[in-house]
Order: structure tokens, then sequence, then C-alpha cells
């Protein structure tokens, strides 16, 4: 509060005449360089006249953080033509008019209404302005002033990014941060925590101070060594452990962190060590140990190697500390199992002919139980198909013999499983592989490969060759098996062709003459016999066909038809078309003139289409009688609209078309009236019969008969159907019928 009170004293005592300075001794120099005269216009006075400036102020101070329970004093504004009576009147405007800072109208003193902090601004820039009370206008110019808010020491030393974190290698030099110990090991303590003050002032009384907490970690190095925690490790292990597996763990302790607690372990070479290898787990550290090789307590009970773990990553900083590795020794011991029995091979190969009888020994299997007390074997086939039928093998021997006759050209090769069991333990068993090959026997003879078609020219020369034929065997032919080739013997006389042999399983036909002619031969059936190197020897004769062809000077094949024979010798091409041109157009005035005829023939039997009973047809031919039916068709005197209907032609003889006529069989004491109307009613239909004026006979003989009726009439079957025979029976009246359909000749001895 006396702090306050003598600052406003103070800002009293530098008004001068009216004049408003500023606190600071080097801010009133700067007022007093500044001009102090304005032209300011004044009612009653010339325009031109210069008056005295009527105020000048460059700026205020006031305290921040102000405390007090009246509003701080400021300053005061005051104006040569204010006489004291209360007729001008101050205003203030600008940055914090009115809300931070206020202004008495009458008296021109200054107020500071809120507690101002310099942190937050540091000035104002406010405008002031004398006003004439009565008239409302300014009095003089408006002006510009500053107020600046003093600081004082309110904020204690703040740390902005706390608390702090940093890590320093363990084992540092002297630094930025300083050991207060030597030699500080991480694996001794890790972390630690400082405590650091800030003061302002330069430490003097009265300043503010600000703390901050530093947390400093230890980074690890690379000085201490791996170590094992025991000299000596042992393990067991059972002598069926496969190759490849884990067989035990071993560990060496390394304080450090990290990539500097990294391990390697090596098997030192000596007793044992090729049979084991040993990796580092990456996660633990630890040493696992493998096996290379598969272990037999019969053979070695026992294995003792020494083991060497190191780091891997080394700080040259602490070699003078000593060797970064560290030696233990392992011993294994050899557990034994009980094993199934071993086979002397890993897989057995055996060969046997063909066509072998069954129950031949082809070979035999050979397995042992290896442990302590020995155990005897039995063997059995490991069945899977009917391929493993065609062997057996002996429980106790192990000896395998064919079970069924084998072919070569069926399997060449078995394959099948064999498996060996223990007396004592029976689970215990053991598989091993035999393959059996199958060994030809030369039991076909060689063919020719494939089928030729060769031919030869008319013009061929002697020693031409006209076809290279290779053979083939369905035998496994063993390396270096040959084929020979010859003719046959009937054929070698012959002066035709002849067989030249390669001897490279080739061979050539070669023509013997002097050309050849399809006119007198046309094809050759050569006789090739063909023979292995097999032992017994196979042979086989083989024909080959030969067709003579027709051939140009160059000895390209023109044609080999059989119907080339006969054409003309010279023959072009072009004079052949023209012989079937010809032949073509003879054909078609043949059919053009045979067309013309029969057309001509129908316009003379037919001149109209007019109902043919009112036409009188004439004609020049002499008809042979009643009986003559071949003169002109008698369909002609019928019923047009009937022939149109049946489409029967009136120009020639119609083909048989006869309907099927339904003669049911005449009953007993029938009137003939009806039967004779019955048959004119089917005539009537049938369009082959007689016409209108012709008279048609019909017999019947009625019934009684011994004979029955010989009428075609009632005939439902032809005289190929007929027998016969019985004419000869019935008297000499009937001979002349037994002569003409009897089979038999008549005997007179027969009648009675």
């Amino acid at each position: 509060m006396l702090t306050r009170n003598c600052l406003s004293l103070l800002l009293w005592v530098l008004f001068d005449g009216g004049l408003l300075t500023p606190l600071h001794p080097q801010a009133q120099e700067i007022l007093e360089g500044q001009p102090r005269e304005n032209v300011v216009p004044v009612p009653g006075r010339s325009s031109s006249q210069r008056v005295k400036r009527g105020w000048v102020w460059n700026q205020f101070f006031v305290l921040e953080e102000y405390m007090g329970s009246e509003p701080q004093y400021v300053g005061k504004l005051h104006s040569d033509l204010d006489k004291g009576v209360g007729t001008v009147k101050y205003t203030l405007s600008g940055d914090g008019a009115g809300t931070v800072f206020t202004i008495d109208e009458t008296t021109g003193d200054i107020h500071a209404i809120r507690s101002l902090d310099r942190e937050e601004k540091p000035f104002y820039t406010l405008r002031a302005q004398a006003v004439d009370v009565d008239t409302k206008k300014p009095l003089e110019p408006e002006s510009e002033f500053i107020i600046k808010v003093q600081d004082i020491n309110d904020n204690e030393p703040k740390f902005l990014d706390g608390p702090y974190v940093a890590s320093v290698p363990e084992m540092s030099p002297v630094g930025v941060i300083r050991t207060a110990l030597p030699n500080m090991d991480r694996e001794v303590k890790e972390q630690y925590q400082v405590l650091i003050q800030a003061k302002d002032m330069g430490g003097q009384l009265g300043g503010l101070a600000g703390t901050t907490t530093v947390n400093i970690t230890l980074t690890d190095v690379n000085d201490n060594p791996p170590r094992f925690p025991k000299s000596i490790f042992h393990l067991k292990v059972p002598e069926t452990s496969h190759v490849g597996s884990a067989i035990g763990r071993i560990r060496a302790v390394d304080p450090d962190f990290g990539k500097n607690a990294e391990i390697e372990y090596n098997i030192v070479p000596g007793d044992g060590g090729n049979l084991f290898d040993i990796t580092t787990d990456e996660y633990t550290q630890e040493g696992v140990i493998k096996l290379k090789k598969p272990l037999d307590f019969e053979t070695k009970k026992a294995y003792t190697f020494k083991v060497e773990a190191s780091n891997l990553h080394l700080d040259h900083r602490f070699h003078s500390v000593g060797p970064f590795k560290d030696t233990a020794t392992v011993k294994i011991n050899v557990l034994d199992m009980d094993e199934p029995p071993v086979f002397s091979k890993p897989t057995y190969t055996m060969e046997v002919y063909e066509d072998t009888p069954v129950g031949t020994i082809i070979g035999a299997v050979t397995a042992q139980d290896l442990d302590a007390g020995s155990s005897s074997v039995r063997y059995f086939m490991d069945w899977k198909n009917d391929v493993d039928s065609y062997f057996t093998i002996d429980a106790t021997e192990g000896t395998i013999a064919t079970n069924e006759l084998l072919d070569r050209e069926s399997t060449a090769q078995y394959n099948f499983s064999i498996i060996a069991s223990k007396v004592s333990n029976p689970l215990l068993t053991s598989k091993v592989n035999v393959i059996i090959n199958v060994l030809d026997v030369n039991e076909f003879p060689p063919e020719i490969s494939v089928p030729y078609e060769t031919s030869v020219c008319e013009n061929a020369k002697p020693g031409q060759v006209i076809q290279i034929i290779t053979a083939a065997d369905k035998d496994l032919s063993p390396a270096g098996q040959r084929f020979s080739f010859k003719l046959s013997s009937e054929a070698s006389n012959k002066p035709n062709f002849t067989v030249h042999d390669y001897r490279n399983n080739t061979a050539g036909i070669e023509t013997r003459r002097n050309g050849y002619s399809r006119r007198q031969q046309e094809l050759y059936f050569l006789p090739v016999v063909i023979e292995d190197s097999s032992y017994p020897i196979q042979s086989s004769t083989n024909t080959l066909t030969i067709r003579v062809c027709r051939c140009d000077s160059d000895g390209t094949i023109q044609s080999c038809n059989v119907e080339a024979i006969f054409l003309p010798v010279g023959l072009s091409t072009g004079a052949l078309i023209a012989i079937l041109l010809c032949i073509v157009i003879l054909l078609v005035i043949v059919v053009l003139y045979v067309a013309l005829r029969r057309q001509k023939k129908k316009d003379t039997l037919m001149t109209s289409k007019e109902d043919i009973r009112d036409n009188v047809i004439h004609y020049d031919d002499e008809g042979g009688g009643e009986e003559d039916t071949q003169a002109f068709d008698i369909g002609a005197l019928r019923n047009p609209k009937v022939i149109e209907d049946n489409k029967i032609r009136r120009d020639i003889k119609p083909d048989t078309l006869r309907f099927t006529r339904h003669r049911p069989p005449a009953e007993d004491n029938t009137d003939i009236r009806d039967f004779i109307n019955q048959r004119l009613q089917e005539n009537d239909v049938d369009p082959s019969a007689p016409p209108y004026d012709s008279l048609a006979t019909y017999a019947y003989e009625g019934n009684g008969s011994v004979a029955e009726s010989l009428s075609s009439i009632d005939s439902l079957t032809t005289e190929a159907d007929q027998d016969y025979d019985y004419l000869s029976d019935w008297g000499p009246r009937f001979k002349i019928l037994a002569d003409m359909f009897g089979e038999e000749s008549y005997n007179p001895d027969k009648v009675t």
C-alpha cells in the first residue's frame, strides 16, 4: 500500500503547468524535444493565430497484479482551457477504455478498475480529448497515449517438459551429467532419480524457484561374459531317439541385457562330439543339443564332450577384463530300449525269369534282434493288393518263392514289403521294401514293326531300293540284340525282288528286274524271314505286298489303280474329257428321243379329256377275236371319272393291280342268284374287270362233290402249294389230270 501511495504522489508531482509528462526522465527529455505548439481553432480568435498547445503527454505506467480494494490510480489529464468551472469534459477511448480504464469527466483522473497481467498484455493504446460541455465540440484535437503494465516478480521459473528422462551407459566417463559415484554398474542399480531446481533474479533473496525431476537409466554395455552355473551337465537319452530330435538343453548365464546377452554355443571337438550338434534358442538363450546320428546302446553306452558359450557382440573397451566365454562338460548316457528287428539291407532287389515253375526260391531277406536279450524273428508279407499273391515267404527262414507263373509282358517288375517282428514282442516290427525284376525269356518271334504299303515303278531298274523295313519284338530285347532279314527259300529263286540286310536292325527291299508290267502282274507278294539274336532263336515269315505303279521318268508315282491299266497309253487329259463329253451328249439325245415317242403315242390314244364313251376311236389294228385283250386298253370304255380317281393308265396294259376279293365260302342251300349278284358287284368296282358289254361266265358246281371244287375262284393257294398226287387214286378217268399235275407216273396196277 505504501508503494502504491508513493507512486501516486510521484505522478502528481510530475504534472507541470497543465502538461502531463512521463514518469521517467528519459521520456521527459523526449517530450521537451517535441514541438509544444499546435494550431487550434479557438472561438473569438483569428484562425491564422498560432496558439499554445493545450496538452502533451507520452505514456503512463501501471503495476500488474494490483490487489487493492480501490481502483488503481494511473494518472491525470488536464487542459489549459479548463478553468476549473466545469465547462470542460474529458473523454477516453481506445484499447481497454471503459472496461479496464476509466476517466473522471470533470477532473481527468484515470484509474485502472481491473487487475492487470503483463504476461497477458504488456501495454494499452488509448485516445483522450477535451470537449466543451455546452457545445459538445472538441476544445483541442484528439491525442493518443500509451499505458504500459510494469512487470513484477509474480511467476516462478517452470520446466516446460518435466519430468525428464535420460539414459547414460554404465561405466560412462564424465559428461554433461556428472556421476557422483565411479563405475556405476547397471547390474547393481539401473534406475536413478535426480531433482533439479531453477531460481530467478539470479538466485537473490526474494526470487522465485521452480523444480523438475530427471529420471536417469543406466543402459547396458557388454561388460560381463557368459558363465555356466555348473561345470558338468548330465543327460540321459534313449537309444531310439530320432536323428535331428532335441535330446537336452544347457544354459550359460549372462547378466547383460539385449544383444549384449546373446550367446553362441559350440561343441569342442573331442570324444563323441561328431554324433551331436548344438544350437541356440533365440528366445531363452539356451543351448539345444540335437542328435546327428542314431544311437545304439549295444555299440556304445555313454558319450562325453565339452560345450563352449561365448558372446556374439563384444565391446573392445572391456577386453582387459578377460575372455568373454566359458566352457562346460556334457555327459550323455544312452538308455537301452527294446527295439524292433533290423534288416541287413535297406532294400532288397531280386531277379527271376518269367515262366519259372511255381515254388522256386528266388531270394531271401534277413533281420536280427540287436538287443541284449536277442529274440527270434518271424517274417510275413505286407498284403496290400493282389500282386503280392504272386510270391510267398517262409516265416522262419525269410526265403521268397514264386506262387504263380510270371509273365514279363504282363508285369515286368513287382514291388512289395516284408515285415519282420520279434517273437518276444510281436508289436515291435520293421519293414523293408523288396523289388523283383522279371527277366525276359525269348518266346516271341520278331515281326515287321508296321504294315508297309510298298510300290514299285514299271520303269524300275535292277538294284533300286523301294522300301526300308524294320522289326519289333514283344520280348524285352537285351542290350546288343540284333535282327536279321532274308528272303524265304521259295522266294529266293524268283528273279523279282531281293532283301538286303543292313545289319543295323533294318533291311532294304531291292528290285532284281529291269521293269515291271501291270498288265502282266499288278501285285507281288514277297515273303521276308526275320530272326532275333536271343536264345532260343525265334523267327517269323512276314509277307510284303508290292504293287506295280505307273511312274514318270523321275520315279514319281502317277497311278496305281487297276482301272488305269486299260487306258490308252499316251492319251492326254483333254482327249479323255472330250470323249466323256461326247458320251454325255449321246445319252441326252437318246433320253429326249424316247420321251418324244412316248408322248406321241399317248396323244394318239387320248386326244381330249371328255367322256370317252362319246368318242369314236380310230385304229388300224385288226383284232384277234374275243380272246384278244392286248390290242388296246379296254379301260377306255369305262367311266372316265372312275379312271381319274384310280389313276389307271389307258394307253397300256395295266400292271397286276387287283383288289383282293373276299370270297366267303358259300353256305349250304345258298341261292345261286345271290351268289351271281355278289360276283357282279365285285366286278363293277374292279377297274381291271372287262367293260360293261362283256360277258362274265361264272361256274358253280354245287355241293357234295367228292373232288370238291376245281374252280380257281375259290382257290386260296397257288398250284405250287397244291398236292395232286391223289388224282392217281381216282381211276382211269382222271389219268390225264394225274399225268399233268402229279409228280409220279400213272400205275395201272394200283387201280382197283
